[in-house]
């Protein structure tokens, strides 16, 4: 099924798919004078929330400390789908996080291991969101700049949809 199909019968499914498949997001912090940053995604479907390693040390975790607060999380899928979720990210201890999750890649970065005192976790839970999918047929593309050319109306390449993870 295609991206655009996907958006509109399964918009949140679609959305954690995607999640499961990316290396990596660009994440916000709850202090938005700091810029987003690449972060790797560990999916939790089930739990509503998406989980990510970091130290204790960062801008990002130190921001989220203490109850945390509304952060923005993009994702880009290919190159004709793109989704924007909001919500709440906090830092949290959580050491079956840590055990789920871990790696060989993530091990290179905490020397300590899976007890490193630098070790945090911290948790996106998304509120709601949007999603942009277009076409990644080249003939369809250019059909439709054809057809808008011809009469003035805009082109049908893509689909853009809200998402409410809280009714969903």
């Amino acid at each position: 099924m295609s991206n655009i199909s996907n958006a509109k019968s399964d918009p949140i499914g679609q959305i954690w798919d995607k999640l499961e498949k990316v290396h990596a997001v660009m994440l916000g912090s709850p202090d938005h004078s700091q810029h987003m940053q690449p972060m790797a995604p560990q999916t939790a479907r089930e739990e509503n929330a998406v989980w990510f390693y970091t130290k204790t040390t960062t801008d990002i975790a130190r921001a989220a400390d203490g109850g945390g607060g509304h952060v923005h999380l993009c994702i880009f899928g290919d190159n004709d789908w793109y989704a924007c979720l909001d919500g709440h990210l906090e830092t949290m201890r959580s050491p079956e996080h840590v055990d789920r999750y871990w790696s060989s890649i993530t091990e290179a970065w905490y020397p300590g291991g899976k007890t490193d005192p630098e070790l945090i976790m911290m948790k996106f839970t998304p509120a709601s969101g949007e999603i942009w999918a277009s076409t990644s047929s080249t003939i369809k593309f250019g059909w439709e700049i054809a057809k808008a050319n011809l009469t003035d109306k805009e082109p049908d390449v893509g689909y853009k949809t809200a998402v409410n993870f809280r009714a969903a």
